[in-house]
């Protein structure tokens, strides 16, 4: 574990205690890390589903890409990849921007002219 600075609580020395909090947790608990390499990428995607999955992200504190990463993992797996709390929280987020598509409606989207 790091030593925590004299003084004021450090950003940075909060940020490594999480990240060796977990590690140990992965640790303990017998996960290993698998290591990946990452692409950038252009992705157009409908307005209002970005930035409920931004609001998402947010609240479970992970980036998006790391969102869309597990969804589509859980997909192809046929697996559901949210619990019943995060899908009342997706709810809530729907509502605030006003997101009224549903999995019906994936196959027949086009862009306004």
């Amino acid at each position: 574990m790091v030593a925590r600075p004299e003084g004021e609580v450090n950003a940075k020395w909060v940020a490594l205690t999480v990240v060796f909090w977990y590690q140990g947790v992965c640790f303990e608990l017998g996960f290993t890390m698998k290591q990946i390499e990452r692409v950038q990428t252009g992705l157009r995607i409908e307005k209002r589903l970005l930035k409920v999955m931004k609001g998402l992200a947010e609240h479970l504190e992970m980036p998006v890409a790391e969102l869309i990463e597990g969804m589509a993992l859980h997909a192809f797996e046929g697996k559901a990849p949210f619990s019943e709390a995060t899908l009342g929280k997706i709810a809530q987020l729907r509502q605030v921007y006003d997101l009224d598509l549903t999995a019906e409606d994936s196959h027949k989207l086009r862009e306004a002219p």
